[in-house]
């Protein structure tokens, strides 16, 4: 075994030992895990919410036993993955050892130690974008029209994780008009590649169009509900903080992508990240969703500061670029590790400077959105057990819930096997059971001040009672409540079912 995959092999287990030192045991999971855990008991080749590949990890996870350990190994898996391909990249570019060394640093020690921390397709879509620069580096390299077919599938694959890939080809394309590159529009294989990737993305386009094309409905309203709220500058402005302390190495590959002569065959990359990033600004994107841009420029980067940091005083340089990631990161501990929640109280007003106490509401509150997501879940889920276990015919019981990770957490932490939630809110519109005559609904519903829910429910049973409510005030689910209703006065499978059609309806 060589030295270099020594040195590799130990970026790969410092990676996995960081991901779980991040693990804090006063948050549970995250709302969004608990839905790609539950996608993984309803396998298809789509979602409302996302395409199939985060319901296939969840299913491996599932099979593993859906323990913690399992759930965050699979994104720090894609994070050690995207530190290997920055690595190939930088060998394939001819880079040194020092360039090799400072390129995995300066992913390792980056905002992907928060993104490789939960099970969303956010991960998996970065080592997506990595992979597919890494693909056209080798095909301009060698002109071997393998690349082209190699490239076809990365793409599909990473499409069918998150449609976020889409705009990595918004912004090539453009570029590679404006170079040399453009002569592979003139070969057949091109097309050819074009016409495989877009095979294996055919299941789930011929999904979209079985159910309506969801992925209109869903994009519409994340744009009315989320990105309506983004701000444009506080975009341009979170693009320096993701790889902050790598700034150095990334402006050096953006001057290396002009002037130095070894580089000149990957302008295109150059003309690639300005149009990717118009495009994301022009849509409003949120910040996060670029962050896949940046692993190949701290490659280029790299391999350009090893190239002429090499003699005389320059060399000294060398160590102090190894070191500057890592002395951030340490400097920066409090603000880039999950803390207690107490920890952000207390320094609330250093968060809200740095604007990481907004939310999607586009207001501050007192945790970051990610952290007041993944609190409150198991309360609810034990309070719905108590609930539970008290009505009689259990087994004629449907719990509908207001949003899917209500919904997700109670399936998740349930003792009882048998309780399996259910909400008109993403994909579990298409996951009701109503083939039991109903005889109890336990409600669990948002923010509820008042008993409008009673008013509105209790007439078509004959006993309704306010139950229990999430009492935990940093929980983005603050004063959820559940309403227990039993012994209906009508059919309320037949009124179930009517409300679910007319949601799918509208959607």
């Amino acid at each position: 075994m060589t030295k270099k995959t020594l040195i590799l092999i130990g970026f790969i287990l410092i990676k996995f030992l960081l991901q779980y030192l991040l693990f804090n045991p006063h948050y549970d999971l995250h709302r969004d895990e608990y839905l790609h855990l539950d996608q993984a008991n309803h396998l298809a080749w789509g979602f409302l919410s996302v395409p199939p590949v985060t319901s296939w990890i969840s299913y491996i996870i599932k099979v593993l036993g859906n323990g913690v350990f399992w759930i965050k190994f699979f994104p720090a898996l894609f994070g050690a993955l995207t530190i290997v391909v920055v690595w190939k990249t930088i060998e394939e570019l001819k880079g040194n050892l020092f360039a090799l060394i400072l390129g995995a640093t300066c992913v390792l020690f980056s905002a992907l130690l928060r993104l490789n921390f939960l099970l969303q397709p956010n991960s998996f879509d970065v080592l997506c974008w990595t992979t597919f620069y890494f693909v056209l580096i080798k095909y301009i390299n060698t002109e071997n029209v393998k690349w082209l077919f190699i490239g076809s599938f990365v793409f599909a694959i990473g499409f069918l994780n998150k449609y976020n890939i889409a705009f990595l080809l918004v912004g090539l394309f453009p570029a590679i008009l404006l170079t040399d590159q453009r002569k592979v529009f003139a070969k057949k294989e091109f097309y050819f590649a074009i016409t495989f990737g877009l095979l294996l993305i055919l299941p789930h386009l011929l999904w979209q169009y079985n159910n309506g094309f969801p992925v209109f409905h869903h994009l519409k309203e994340l744009a009315d509900t989320q990105l309506v709220n983004v701000n444009r500058f506080d975009f341009l402005k979170e693009q320096l903080l993701f790889f902050f302390a790598a700034l150095p190495v990334i402006a050096a590959s953006l001057y290396a992508l002009l002037f130095h002569k070894p580089f000149k065959k990957f302008r295109l990359f150059f003309g690639t990240i300005i149009f990717t990033l118009i495009v994301f600004i022009y849509f409003k994107a949120k910040s996060y969703y670029a962050i896949g841009l940046y692993p190949i420029y701290i490659s280029f980067g790299s391999v350009f500061l090893a190239d002429k940091l090499t003699t005389g005083w320059k060399k000294y340089i060398q160590p102090i670029l190894i070191a500057v990631p890592i002395i951030f990161y340490f400097l920066f501990f409090n603000i880039i590790s999950i803390k207690a929640p107490d920890y952000y109280i207390k320094n609330q007003s250093k968060f809200k400077e740095l604007g990481l106490l907004r939310w999607e509401d586009g207001k501050d509150h007192s945790l970051p959105q990610d952290f007041a997501d993944m609190l409150g879940w198991k309360e609810l889920a034990e309070k719905v057990d108590v609930v539970y276990n008290k009505l009689p015919n259990k087994d004629q019981t449907i719990i509908v819930c207001d949003n899917y990770g209500q919904a997700g957490a109670i399936n998740y932490y349930s003792k009882n096997k048998n309780v399996k939630a259910v909400s008109f809110n993403a994909d579990y519109i298409n996951w009701f059971n109503l083939d039991t005559k109903i005889q109890n609904l336990i409600r669990v519903k948002e923010l509820d001040d008042s008993n409008d829910e009673l008013e509105e429910t209790s007439p078509f049973f004959e006993t309704a009672y306010r139950a229990d409510s999430i009492s935990n005030s940093l929980a983005r689910e603050y004063r959820t409540t559940i309403f227990v209703f039993s012994n209906p006065k009508i059919d309320i499978n037949q009124r179930l079912k009517t409300e679910v059609d007319k949601k799918k309806n509208y959607r």
